[in-house]
C-alpha cells in the first residue's frame, strides 16, 4: 500500500512538472492580450506582429471568437497607412462571424468599422461609397431593431462621417444630430467633433465653434489638437485671412507631424524595452526549464532507484520464502523419516522378538547358552532380511573376518548385553569388553576410544 501511494506521488509530481511546462505554450487569446498592451502603449508594429500570431493561433485551435476579434483589431492598427488592407481583414472578420456567431453587439461593430475602412478606401480613390453605406446601413438597422443605444449613436455618427465625405454636408448635420440625441458620455466628443466639422463644412462658424467649445478632450491630446487647430481656423475664417489661415493649418500640418513622429519615436523605445523584456523572459524560461527538467530528471531517477530498491527486496523476499518453505519441506521430510525409521526398527524389533533364538537368549538369565550352526545362521538370515543384508556385505567386505568375530557381530547388533555374550562365550564380562575393542580396532581400523562397536555396525 506504501509503495503504491508513493509511485503515485511521483507520477503526480511528474505530471505536474510537464503541466507547468505546457503551460508556457502560447496561445491565441494570450498573444490577443499582449497586442491590446502593445497597442496601448502605441507599439503599432509590434502589436501587428502579435495580432498576426493570434490569428494563426486562433485558426489551428479553431478559436473563432479571438479570430475576428484579431482580426478586426489588426485592420484598426493598419486603417491609418494602408486602409484597403484594413478592409480586407474587416471583410474577413465579417466571414468569420457569419460562419460563427456569437454576441450582436460585435456584428454590429464589425459592420460599422467595415463601412469605416470602405469609405476610407473610397475618399482616398475618388471612388463610389455605395459598399460603406451598405456596411453602415447594416449596422444601424441591427443597432437600433436590438435597441442598442451607444451603437446606435456610433453607427449615426459612421454615417454623418460617410455623407461629409461625399460632401453632402446638410445630410452630415442631420445623422451627427441624431447620434447627438443619443450619445452617451464617452461617445459624445466623437459625435461633437463630426457635427461641428460638418457645420465648418457649411460655413456656418457660430454653429462650428459652439459645437466645439462643448467637446472635453480629457486626456485626448490629438482630441485636443483638433479642437484647438478649427477654433483657430474659425477665428481666422471671421476676419477673412484665408492666407494666414492657410499657414495656421501648415504650422499645425507641422505640429500634426511632430506628433506622429514622437510616436514613432515612443513606439522605438517601446520596441528596445519589449525586445530587452522578452530577452530575460526567455533567459527566465530557459532556466525555469532547466530547473524543471532536473526536477523531473531527479524524481524519474528516484523512481528507478526505489523500483530497483522494490525489486530486489521483493526478489530476496521471494527467495527467503522459498528457502523457509524448502527449510519447512525438508524438515517435514526428516520427520517423515524418522518416524519411518521408527516404524522400521519397531518391525525389526518385533521381527526379532519373535523368532526362536531370541527368545531363547532372553530367557537365559545368567546360564550358559549354547547356539547351534542352525540357530547362528537363522540369526544371521533373519538379520539379513531386516536389515538389508548387512551381514552379507560385512563378510564381503571383510574377507578376513572369523567366525567368531561375525557372530560377535551379530550379538552385538541385537543389543545383548556384555554379560548374555559372556554366557555364550563362557567368558568374563571384561574379555567381552576386550573383544570388541580389538574387533574394531584391527578389523575396522577404528581407534577412538569413544567410539562403541554398535556405533561402527550402525554406521
Amino acid at each position: 500500500m506504501l509503495t503504491r501511494t508513493f509511485y503515485i506521488f511521483m507520477i503526480t509530481v511528474l505530471l505536474t512538472a510537464c503541466g507547468r511546462q505546457q503551460t508556457d505554450t502560447p496561445t491565441a487569446a494570450g498573444c490577443l492580450e499582449e497586442a491590446e498592451v502593445a497597442l496601448a502603449n502605441d507599439s503599432i508594429r509590434q502589436g501587428e506582429t502579435l495580432l498576426r500570431k493570434a490569428i494563426q493561433l486562433s485558426e489551428a485551435s479553431e478559436d473563432w471568437h479571438t479570430n475576428y476579434i484579431a482580426h478586426q483589431r489588426l485592420a484598426e492598427a493598419l486603417s491609418q497607412g494602408n486602409p484597403e488592407e484594413a478592409l480586407r481583414l474587416m471583410k474577413q472578420a465579417l466571414t468569420v462571424y457569419e460562419q460563427h456567431p456569437d454576441d450582436e453587439r460585435n456584428h454590429v461593430m464589425l459592420l460599422d468599422y467595415a463601412g469605416t475602412y470602405a469609405a476610407q478606401v473610397a475618399f482616398t480613390k475618388e471612388g463610389p461609397y455605395d459598399e460603406a453605406l451598405d456596411f453602415t446601413n447594416r449596422a444601424y438597422d441591427i443597432a437600433r431593431n436590438s435597441q442598442m443605444t451607444d451603437l446606435v449613436c456610433q453607427t449615426l455618427t459612421s454615417l454623418a462621417n460617410i455623407s461629409w465625405a461625399k460632401e453632402n454636408y446638410r445630410q452630415a448635420v442631420d445623422y451627427a444630430r441624431q447620434a447627438e440625441a443619443v450619445a452617451t458620455a464617452d461617445l459624445r466628443p466623437g459625435t461633437l467633433q463630426v457635427l461641428a466639422r460638418s457645420y465648418l463644412s457649411l460655413n456656418m462658424l457660430d454653429s462650428a465653434e459652439t459645437v466645439y467649445r462643448q467637446i472635453e478632450p480629457g486626456d485626448d491630446v490629438h482630441m485636443a489638437y483638433i479642437v484647438q487647430s478649427n477654433l483657430a481656423k474659425i477665428a481666422l475664417r471671421r476676419i477673412g485671412a484665408t492666407q494666414v489661415e492657410d499657414s495656421v493649418a501648415e504650422a499645425f500640418a507641422q505640429v500634426e507631424d511632430f506628433y506622429y513622429k514622437a510616436l514613432e519615436q515612443k513606439d522605438e523605445y517601446y520596441q528596445e524595452t519589449l525586445r530587452q523584456e522578452m530577452e530575460n523572459q526567455q533567459l527566465e524560461y530557459r532556466s525555469q526549464t532547466y530547473r524543471r527538467t532536473l526536477l523531473i530528471t531527479i524524481v524519474a531517477s528516484l523512481i528507478v532507484i526505489l523500483a530497483i530498491v522494490l525489486l530486489i527486496r521483493n526478489r530476496m523476499h521471494i527467495q527467503e520464502q522459498e528457502k523457509r518453505q524448502l527449510q519447512q519441506e525438508a524438515e517435514h521430510q526428516k520427520k517423515l523419516l524418522h518416524q519411518s525409521n521408527e516404524v522400521v526398527a519397531f518391525l525389526q524389533n518385533f521381527i526379532l522378538e519373535r523368532t526362536e533364538v531370541i527368545k531363547k537368549l532372553n530367557q537365559s538369565g545368567d546360564s550358559l547358552i549354547t547356539l547351534s550352526l542352525h540357530e547362528w545362521s537363522e540369526i544371521e538370515r533373519t538379520l539379513n532380511a531386516i536389515d538389508n543384508n548387512r551381514f552379507a556385505n560385512l563378510r564381503e567386505q571383510y574377507p578376513d573376518m572369523t567366525e567368531d568375530d561375525v557372530r560377535l557381530c551379530i550379538l552385538t547388533r541385537l543389543g545383548l548385553s556384555n554379560r548374555t555374550i559372556g554366557n555364550i562365550y563362557c567368558i568374563t564380562v571384561s574379555a567381552v569388553q576386550h573383544r570388541k575393542l580389538k574387533l574394531k580396532k584391527d578389523v575396522f581400523g577404528e581407534t577412538n576410544p569413544d567410539v562403541t562397536l554398535e556405533q561402527v555396525l550402525k554406521s
